[in-house]
């Protein structure tokens, strides 16, 4: 049995951890890695690398089967070139984790905001008054995470500025003022 990891995330976790991608994939066991940049500052790219290439066997014949290859993949991939070069996937990610840390640091204290779990990348998760979560995703997009628990997820990026930490805590004030009343 082989482990698949998806990595979309895993510059966020591998600067919280200070390690580098292999001590917490190829190290810790994993096999395979299907890493996204995406979300810490691509464009677009995916890289599936295995850890023993002779694991990957007809891979490369499946990824087409499965819609997977890009007819100038090379434009796609050239992207990873810059993404590692002068460590600009740290910097992305130690931005965006400083940034989920400031929105936690501004939301804890909040009436009716209760943080689920800690803040360890970039990712704050709360629970807040269901009636709100209409009202703040009509300005700013997240994604409820338990609905019956009326759990949200607020994903900061490498993109998010202080100014919008500070646009959405206003709105969550403003929103939750106006349901306690």
């Amino acid at each position: 049995m082989f482990l698949h990891l998806d990595g979309a995330r895993i510059a966020n976790a591998a600067v919280t951890l200070d390690k580098s991608f292999k001590e917490i994939t190829f190290d810790a066991g994993v096999d395979v890695i299907s890493f996204g940049g995406t979300k810490n500052g691509m464009l677009m790219g995916e890289a599936v690398v295995f850890a023993d290439g002779n694991v990957a066997g007809d891979f490369e014949y499946y990824r087409k089967q499965a819609m997977q290859l890009a007819s100038k993949m090379r434009f796609i991939s050239v992207q990873f070139l810059a993404y590692f070069e002068n460590d600009l996937w740290q910097k992305n990610a130690r931005h965006a984790n400083r940034m989920a840390q400031l929105l936690y640091e501004k939301v804890k204290d909040v009436p009716e905001v209760e943080i689920i779990y800690p803040v360890q990348t970039n990712g704050v998760f709360a629970r807040i008054p269901k009636e709100i979560i209409p009202k703040l995703q009509s300005e700013i997009f997240f994604y409820v995470f338990d609905e019956q628990e009326s759990i949200v997820r607020w994903m900061c990026s490498f993109d998010t500025t202080e100014e919008d930490i500070e646009n959405f805590v206003a709105l969550l004030k403003k929103e939750i003022e106006k349901a306690i009343v």
